[in-house]
């Protein structure tokens, strides 16, 4: 299969548009050909292109920067002598000047899948501000690692955020091509707008049910390592607004969860007595580990890895946003008191818990504090969202 970059390559038609036009590109490390050239040595190579800018999004262009809310700086790269600019530093949305710099630009960004993975948010500025700029905005599309299924609260009104792009659901089942129409169409933008669709993408078809066998696995962002993270990502990204690790300083971030000081093996048996329909097409397995950094660093941490692979994984059935839903249902029922909520600002919003902002809405914490609660109960407010997040499937190009 080809992805949009590929295609743009190999397809000299595809590319009249471009000729004469100044090109700009926002990438990451797995904006990548077939082959593993990164886009922005690709792009230059070619006699038609003449590549004016580039843009990094959140962790930067060379994926270097590990936590949320490290920022980083422009510069000039040294190879193609282009500006290169932040669009996770003094800004998150391109300026005047930025988009000065180029007629058309270039989106190859490898996307999870989910409503707070920032790439999806720097989509939506980029369109708005060319929109304001006359300017033309392409997507080179890429599979959605996560595939289709949809899954999780819609992001209430009032809780926008750089992790909350608008009202989707966790898990959107959309790719970033597919997400550019619906932001077009959602919001009422005047833009030029095209996407270089892939060819061959079966997002139904095992083993990868949305990631082809055939391509390699780059990391989209440092703590994205594998298809397993992806898959699981959905669910296991709201640890970032608990106290519980969400395994950063592992070689296993965001598949894993864990504390110094609960019992994993009480957590994954309560979980069972709690809801078991919602462990379906995964496995949890017990896991003891100790972060080289951020949240308790250098201790010795009890905690479960979430397997969506191998023999265990059913596309169909795994619910990420449940399964992690549970796992803190679970904690509050063994320890009441636990303080499992993080108070801190959380990507630049102040005054709100950051579990909220990550969920767009306070409706899944407070599923999780009431003791009277069931599974029920977050399925009754869950379903109407998932269901009514179906009517943008006519948006779908796969």
């Amino acid at each position: 299969m080809l992805f949009g970059i590929d295609r743009l390559l190999a397809e000299p038609d595809l590319r009249k548009p471009l000729h004469g036009k100044r090109v700009a590109l926002v990438a990451h490390p797995a904006s990548v050909t077939a082959n593993l050239t990164h886009s922005l040595d690709a792009l230059p190579a070619l006699d038609d292109i003449r590549l004016t800018a580039a843009f990094g999004p959140q962790h930067g262009l060379r994926g270097d920067k590990q936590d949320n809310m490290v920022e980083s700086p422009d510069f000039t790269d040294p190879v193609h002598g282009i500006p290169v600019f932040s669009l996770y530093g003094e800004v998150r949305r391109p300026t005047g000047q930025m988009m000065d710099t180029f007629d058309v630009v270039l989106i190859d960004l490898q996307d999870l899948g989910c409503r707070i993975y920032t790439f999806v948010t720097t989509l939506l500025y980029m369109l708005e501000a060319a929109a304001k700029e006359g300017k033309s905005v392409w997507v080179l599309d890429r599979p959605n690692p996560a595939g289709r299924p949809v899954e999780g609260l819609t992001l209430r009104e009032g809780w926008e955020s750089f992790v909350g792009a608008g009202p989707m659901p966790m898990r959107h089942g959309l790719t970033l091509g597919e997400m550019g129409h619906w932001f077009i169409q959602h919001y009422g933008l005047d833009v030029d707008y095209r996407v270089i669709e892939m060819t061959g993408w079966q997002p139904d078809a095992a083993p990868g049910h949305g990631w082809p066998e055939s391509r390699i696995w780059i990391n989209p962002s440092p703590n994205a390592p594998n298809v397993n993270m992806a898959r699981a990502y959905a669910g296991t990204v709201m640890l970032e607004g608990t106290t519980l690790s969400e395994g950063r300083g592992t070689t296993r971030p965001l598949e894993i969860f864990g504390a110094p000081d609960i019992d994993a093996r009480a957590v994954i048996a309560k979980m069972h007595a709690i809801a078991p329909h919602w462990l379906t097409g995964c496995a949890l397995r017990e896991i003891w580990f100790e972060p080289t950094f951020h949240k308790h660093v250098g201790k010795l941490c009890h905690g479960v890895h979430i397997h969506a692979e191998g023999p265990f994984y059913d596309h169909a059935a795994f619910r990420p946003w449940r399964v992690q839903a549970l796992a803190f249902k679970a904690i509050r029922s063994l320890y009441p008191d636990y303080p499992l909520w993080r108070d801190f600002p959380y990507e630049y919003e102040l005054g709100k818990l950051a579990i909220d902002v990550i969920n767009g809405g306070p409706a899944l914490r407070e599923w999780v504090d009431d003791a009277g609660t069931a599974p029920d109960d977050l399925d009754a407010l869950t379903r109407p969202d998932e269901a009514s997040w179906d009517k943008v499937r006519e948006l779908l190009l796969y």
